[in-house]
């Protein structure tokens, strides 16, 4: 699953505890003219809108709505560097906040959010197995654990998300989530349910994966790909490393397509995806 995250610098997350449409926020039934707004703004930012809620039980009705909800606009900058900007809604206008923080700047230092998807209507498989998940996880750090929506890679599920790092982690399980999630948040990525950095194209996340998976868990900006050259289904990318981490690395990748299969529980017919293998990762 190396090299699938879903590219990405800005987040929009809005809690909604009522059922998600399969399309997310553009299915929800919300005031237009705020709405459009909305949409129209992370547009232009290359946002991505995603609905969140707390883990554990839901409450049933249409909107499930139960005093304020959230918002936040978060971003990860080229430099590195994180910002978070966070408000309430209480009706639908009071999301065109949301437009205006995304012209802003926020918030640095506050700690990372932990997205876990958990998108049923989407697909089964998400909820299935993300639920649990987010319960673990919520369990221990409880005041930056969601549920959200589609993030890409049902097939992976369960999926998580850390932003605004822009980290993404697949096939996890409440066993496994709490020592990735734990290995995170102390600078220590490891490979083995690394789907990639949102920052990166598919073949760069893929070789940074494998340099992790060769050299041992690193920080998310220990390593720096800085040279990237294709040659047909053929990569070579190179990556310098922070200390302790190597300094030069190539990795060599070949890049294949999939047989067909039925890629989630949702999808209408079998499909195919490309598939980055490293063939070498060496020192220079």
């Amino acid at each position: 699953m190396a090299g699938t995250a879903s590219p990405g610098l800005v987040w929009v997350l809005i809690e909604y505890p009522g059922a998600w449409p399969p399309n997310g926020f553009e299915g929800l039934d919300l005031e237009a003219t705020t709405k459009a707004m909305v949409s129209s703004a992370a547009r232009t930012a290359n946002a991505r809108i995603l609905l969140v809620r707390r883990p554990g039980p839901r409450r049933l009705g249409a909107r499930q709505r139960h005093g304020p909800g959230s918002w936040a606009v978060l971003r990860h900058q080229s430099s590195g560097a994180y910002q978070q900007l966070w408000g309430t809604w209480n009706r639908d206008e009071d999301l065109a906040g949301i437009v205006s923080a995304l012209a802003s700047p926020g918030d640095p230092g506050l700690p990372p959010v932990i997205l876990v998807c958990a998108h049923g209507q989407h697909d089964a498989c998400c909820a299935v197995r993300g639920r649990p998940v987010g319960r673990t996880l919520s369990e221990r750090w409880p005041e930056l654990v969601w549920e959200c929506s589609h993030i890409g890679g049902d097939r992976f599920a369960a999926n998580a998300v850390i932003v605004p790092d822009g980290v993404y982690y697949g096939g996890l399980d409440a066993g496994t989530s709490v020592a990735t999630v734990e290995g995170h948040l102390t600078g220590r990525i490891g490979a083995e349910h690394l789907r990639g950095y949102t920052d990166l194209l598919p073949p760069q996340q893929a070789a940074v994966a494998a340099v992790i998976e060769r050299f041992g868990p690193a920080g998310r900006h220990d390593y720096l790909v800085t040279e990237t050259l294709r040659e047909g289904d053929h990569w070579r990318i190179h990556i310098t490393g922070k200390p302790p981490q190597p300094a030069h690395i190539d990795v060599e990748l070949h890049a294949r397509r999939t047989p067909l299969r039925q890629l989630t529980c949702r999808a209408p017919m079998e499909g195919s995806v490309i598939v980055y293998e490293p063939t070498s990762v060496r020192r220079t």
